[in-house]
């Protein structure tokens, strides 16, 4: 264990005395995202008030959102070593402690649509036997998705055709997107999201690869003040509640049937908020002087034809994930998607309480909370 949560070893300890000493139980939920980021806000600080209202206060997540407990790269030991109970996990961070998980990521460049994908994510990892094993390897309990705006470029020059890319260095977050900068010529630097901000300032990064929101909610107009709509995929390897496999267990029949209802909310909630956040700050950043065009059309091409490329990719990294299994995770995984296109495509993609009903329905309705994860 490292010295940050070594350091931290005294909040699970104050976290188990709360519990023994108040009719509630009380946990420690993180967010390594900052408290106004969609992925935190309704992630984390409004999903906490759901928690307490379904449980009728029986259950009392202590939020902490930004990397005051934990960095990215920690949030897999920080849960495992129980210094938080639940935590969202980025596997593009940890390829080698989530290889399935990544594979299917690959897939990121070949799909847009956010409100399909958290669904179709969720209900994936919650039944496929071969992701399900790689949660409980990692002693986590995988409880449901993130996904993100499909990402576009913020640069500190405009950036719209090949030649403009060529030699940029461009932040990137996981191999696919990688692979697809440097065919098309650039330099992929895999930096963590947190960390944008300061290499677009200091000139280590020329462009960053990110969801559109991030223009506000990071402050990134500020520092990249050219836009461009390129779509370079979508993000949703890991889970957004992650949890302790020995806390889990620990919980009742009844509050894990709580924490799941509760989790088919806040997806639905994140997500439709996300998704608007991220068109609101579109907006927000031309009306303070920053420029947003479209790709041109050599710039286009290139994303275009990459996706037969990262197909074949994700096949390639799931055989070796799974020991020449790959080509059957990858079906599994984009019938998953074609089955939640279908479902979404009769109901308002706008309606929380439909989603939330339809998350119910199609897949914590068909999971026993008293089996679930528990060891």
């Amino acid at each position: 264990m490292n010295r940050n949560l070594i350091s931290l070893a005294g909040l699970v300890l104050m976290a188990a005395a709360g519990t023994s000493a108040n009719a509630e139980t009380k946990f420690i939920a993180n967010s390594f995202y900052d408290g106004g980021h969609p992925l935190s806000k309704f992630g984390y600080v409004e999903w906490a008030d759901i928690v307490k209202d379904l449980s009728g206060g029986d259950l009392a997540p202590e939020v902490y959102t930004g990397t005051v407990l934990l960095a990215p790269r920690a949030a897999l030991q920080g849960a495992q070593d129980n210094v938080v109970q639940v935590a969202n996990i980025s596997a593009v961070y940890i390829p080698s402690e989530m290889p399935v998980a990544n594979a299917v990521q690959e897939l990121g460049f070949n799909y847009s649509d956010p409100k399909a994908m958290i669904f179709a994510a969720t209900d994936f990892s919650m039944h496929n036997p071969t992701q399900l094993k790689e949660w409980t390897d990692n002693k986590i309990v995988y409880l449901g998705a993130y996904t993100t705006p499909p990402y576009i470029l913020f640069c500190t020059s405009p950036v719209t055709t090949l030649a403009e890319f060529k030699g940029k260095r461009i932040r990137t977050a996981g191999s696919a997107v990688s692979m697809w900068v440097e065919e098309a010529g650039g330099v992929p630097v895999n930096v963590p999201s947190s960390e944008m901000y300061t290499g677009l300032e200091r000139g280590s990064l020329d462009c960053a690869t990110n969801a559109a929101n991030d223009l506000i909610d990071r402050s990134l107009w500020e520092v990249a003040k050219h836009t461009t709509l390129l779509p370079t995929g979508m993000y949703w390897a890991g889970p957004e509640w992650g949890y302790n496999t020995d806390f889990w267990t620990g919980l009742s029949v009844e509050q894990r049937s709580v924490l799941m209802e509760a989790t088919a909310r806040s997806m639905a909630r994140m997500i439709i908020n996300y998704a608007q956040r991220a068109e609101d700050a579109l907006t927000e950043a031309q009306e303070k002087g920053n420029t947003v065009a479209e790709p041109g059309e050599d710039l286009l091409a290139s994303v275009t034809a990459f996706r037969e490329t990262s197909l074949a990719a994700a096949i390639a990294a799931a055989d070796a994930a799974t020991g020449g299994e790959g080509q059957a995770l990858i079906d599994d995984f984009q019938a998953t998607v074609a089955k939640w296109d279908a479902l979404l495509a009769e109901v308002d993609t706008n309606d929380e309480d439909a989603l939330t009903a339809l998350a119910m329905k199609e897949i914590y309705g068909t999971l026993d909370p008293a089996t679930y994860g528990v060891n």
